[in-house]
């Protein structure tokens, strides 16, 4: 199943409890572990002295809501080599729902 539009607030909270101990959201928040996430959801982004691994460079991703939908599954399936540590969202819905949250909240 591709991408369908979600529950923001679901998002939030799924953002919230996996995502947000490495990443930020905010126009100039700090990198964490992983890059601020601010205007970079929907495109190729590089975040200015954040150290990404040579496979997310030569992946060379353009971000959008199908390839997230892709990537959030299983990250070290979509980039191997990736030092993301994430293990994914199993369940369609919760992609979705934070898909739509990153949308709302990095624009």
């Amino acid at each position: 199943m591709p991408y369908a539009p979600g529950d923001a607030g679901k998002g939030a909270s799924l953002f919230k409890t996996r995502c947000a101990q490495c990443h930020t959201l905010g126009k100039g928040e700090p990198n964490k572990v992983g890059p601020n996430l601010h205007g970079r959801v929907i495109h190729i982004f590089r975040v200015e002295g954040f150290s990404y691994t040579a496979a997310n460079v030569n992946k060379g991703v353009t971000w959008g809501e199908e390839t997230l939908f892709e990537y959030l599954e299983n990250p070290k399936k979509y980039i191997p080599g990736t030092k993301m540590a994430f293990a994914g969202l199993k369940k369609e819905k919760d992609r979705n729902d934070l898909i739509v949250h990153l949308k709302e909240a990095t624009a």
